[in-house]
């Protein structure tokens, strides 16, 4: 059984959900071709910072998990991994880069919520170059595709099962 606290409600999940990678083999393999394109040239660490902060505010403990563990593998320490939720009340764990990546995640993972705003594009603008810019924003897509798709289908923490 598993319990999705994604908004105010709770969801159970009793029945078996189907198995993206097996059943449209094609639309999986094309999700990871396009999370690989969106990471080249990115700081590792900072992508993933990026992942860590989307998995949040979307409620994904597979992929928090998954990209947690990602992380302490790469040599990320404990301290920044805890910080990475409360980044604004401990700006010094983060770069400026680092900073404007985040707050980028946040609007972009929350554009629902009031879009993305001139300033937080702009910082973001000011801290990467374009092509730089480019792959952050599209893997703050991609990690945000592979959260709904981790929700949607009702992946448990903890049973990640990359090679």
């Amino acid at each position: 059984m598993t319990t999705n606290t994604n908004t105010n409600a709770q969801v159970t999940t009793t029945t078996p959900r189907l198995d993206l990678a097996r059943s449209a083999p094609k639309v999986f393999r094309s999700l990871i071709g396009f999370d690989a394109a969106a990471r080249e040239g990115l700081d590792p660490a900072l992508v993933e910072l990026i992942q860590i902060r989307a998995s949040h505010l979307n409620h994904c403990a597979y992929c928090l998990h998954m990209h947690t563990n990602d992380a302490r593998k790469a040599g990320e320490s404990e301290d920044r991994l805890h910080m990475v939720a409360v980044w604004r009340e401990a700006r010094h764990f983060f770069t400026e880069r680092e900073q404007a990546a985040l707050a980028l995640t946040e609007s972009v993972t929350l554009v629902a919520d009031g879009g993305v705003p001139d300033d937080v594009y702009a910082r973001a603008a000011d801290r990467f170059d374009e092509a730089e810019l480019a792959h952050v924003l599209s893997l703050i897509l991609t990690i945000n595709t592979w959260n709904r798709v981790a929700l949607a289908t009702a992946k448990a923490a903890g049973t990640d099962q990359r090679r």
